[in-house]
């Protein structure tokens, strides 16, 4: 089972009319194994949430809450997620200007597939992940992010926008470290996968940008992986044996001797199973 609720920031589920037809009725609805709340004419206000409930043993659902967001299968470990709708002027910097704009409103809530739970995929895709742990996986964290600026937030690096020509607001959104020689960012999957295959893009806005010439992978049970890395403006891949994590940290990030001091990450993919 499957719900979908609007709720205001004094969390009270809103009230509209879902079409021009219609009566006004509570923005809320529940499904067996899909849920889809479609409105044609609200505008979300600061502070207005999207609150997804789950029943049952199912916990990969796949999931759109905003047109200008991919599709992305989560893991939910919890029966209740709340998204917070980014509507400040700081946190839409990071995204593009028409999301959650719209008065027509399309969300929605699945049950994965068993072959888009299986398959061999880059389990560290996220495009609904937020700053703060909502409690929906993937989830990327990091114990430095320049200014506090959304446009250098963690969760830049999961969410499957590449690019790294420019530096800033959207569409060159990355993680920025701050110039802190021990910033490091982690990836939590909140449940133990399979890993064999870690690709990094740096921002290459050269020559403001600098880049890491090496830095260092750390998995849930402390193992460690020295990644040797360029200026490449283009995806560094690197494979190794078959790996049981549950979270992975790079860090321990050596700077190119050059004279800026800006090296940032555009995008971390990590490739593998569930388990």
């Amino acid at each position: 089972m499957i719900s979908i609720s609007l709720k205001n920031k004094d969390d009270q589920v809103i009230v509209g009319s879902i079409d021009h037809d219609k009566e006004a009725q509570p923005f809320q609805i529940t499904g067996s194994d899909m849920a889809v709340l479609a409105i044609k004419n609200y505008t979300y206000e600061r502070g207005d949430k999207i609150v997804v409930e789950v029943q049952g043993d199912q916990r990969y659902y796949v999931v759109q809450l905003d047109e200008t967001l991919a599709p992305a299968l989560i893991y939910l470990p919890q029966s209740t997620w709340e998204y917070t709708i980014p509507l400040s002027e700081s946190a839409r910097k990071a995204g593009v200007e028409t999301a959650f704009s719209s008065k027509r409103h399309h969300i929605m809530v699945r049950q994965a597939h068993s072959f888009e739970i299986t398959n061999y995929q880059n389990l560290s895709f996220n495009s609904h992940d937020q700053k703060a742990d909502i409690g929906a996986y993937p989830h990327a964290s990091a114990n430095v992010e320049t200014r506090d600026d959304s446009v250098f937030f963690a969760k830049n690096a999961i969410d499957g926008k590449y690019g790294n020509q420019s530096h800033g607001s959207y569409p060159f959104a990355s993680w920025g470290i701050n110039q802190q020689a021990d910033a490091a960012l982690t990836v939590d999957f909140g449940r133990n996968v399979v890993i064999d295959c870690v690709r990094l893009l740096f921002r290459g806005d050269y020559p403001h940008d600098s880049y890491w010439t090496k830095g260092t992978l750390v998995f849930s049970d402390g193992e460690e992986l020295v990644l040797q890395t360029t200026n490449a403006m283009a995806f560094q891949e690197f494979r190794f044996p078959k790996k049981e994590t549950s979270r992975i940290t790079y860090g321990q990030l050596q700077k190119a001797g050059d004279d800026s001091p800006f090296p940032a990450l555009t995008q971390i993919e990590v490739f593998g199973w569930n388990r």
